[in-house]
């Protein structure tokens, strides 16, 4: 079986009409012996559903989809499971194992959180305060850049303590260097590393997922939001913003009226160190 999910930077993207990449998983007894990323080549949602069923796409995990798009997996014959976020991985791991829940709210509220750019697909580069403009990151140059380069990691926060492994997992993370797949200083630093070379950074938030904003936390009335009744403090969804695209929030506070979100990513304002292993440039 073939599982494919939309892709960006080894997270889940969240708006499938706009996803650049899909990460293609090869299973087998409901194991996963091998994936690539691939790229949409910037069709749209009928074409992408056309592009998963010609990769014999059998499964669809992905954030947020349109009904248009639904329609089209439908009748290409590819099975959906929407309403997915976090680690790509993980979230195929969790569909192998049934344990992979669609869950969400839809809000068509008008917030003013700072996500009035909620169409880039870069959004680990700008920490939601591009107001648009976060397309025009500065270039890179390297020997790998528009390559595929697949690296083993270790990444760390300053006290030592372990976020992330590739080792832990056994597969390298396969990525198109200088593509935006990933946090731009985790991309500058491959850009010029030679086959077999490892190398120690450490990023300041600028160069990972940016500052936490203030205005991404905000409260809503319950009775305002259908099926948020049910919902948590520390569960993650998904909510809408002005323009319909889903973003994943986090409940922080919940009383008896009000539920309060916070649609910062959980590494903003983090400082990152990576040890970086370069182990293969296609």
């Amino acid at each position: 079986m073939k599982i494919a999910v939309t892709y960006d930077n080894g997270q889940v993207f969240q708006h499938f009409g706009k996803t650049e990449f899909f990460k293609v998983y090869e299973t087998e007894d409901n194991k996963v012996i091998s994936s690539e990323v691939i790229s949409s080549n910037g069709t749209g949602h009928g074409a992408l559903a056309g592009l998963l069923a010609e990769q014999s796409v059998d499964v669809l995990i992905c954030g947020g989809i349109g009904g248009g798009a639904q329609a089209a997996l439908a009748e290409a014959g590819v099975e959906l499971c929407a309403g997915a976020q976090g680690d790509t991985d993980q979230a195929v791991e969790a569909y192998l194992k049934g344990e992979l829940v669609s869950t969400g709210a839809n809000c068509d509220h008008h917030h003013e959180e700072g996500h009035s750019c909620g169409s880039h697909e870069e959004g680990h580069s700008c920490g939601g305060n591009c107001q648009g403009g976060c397309h025009a990151q500065p270039a890179f140059t390297g020997r790998n850049v528009g390559k595929t380069c697949r690296t083993h990691y270790r990444g760390t926060f300053n006290d030592g303590t372990q976020f992330d492994s590739s080792y832990d997992r056994g597969e390298p993370l396969e990525f198109i260097c200088g593509a935006g797949q990933m946090i731009r200083g985790f991309d500058a630093a491959v850009a010029d590393m030679e086959v077999g070379q490892t190398v120690d950074i450490h990023l300041m938030p600028e160069e990972a997922y940016g500052m936490p904003d203030p205005n991404a936390v905000f409260t809503l009335e319950i009775a305002q939001l259908p099926g948020s009744e049910d919902l948590q403090a520390g569960q993650q969804v998904y909510l809408t913003n002005q323009y319909g695209q889903p973003f994943p929030v986090k409940v922080t506070e919940k009383d008896e009226t009000t539920i309060t979100f916070d649609a910062n990513h959980e590494m903003a304002g983090k400082e990152l160190n990576f040890r970086i292993e370069l182990v293969e440039v296609k």
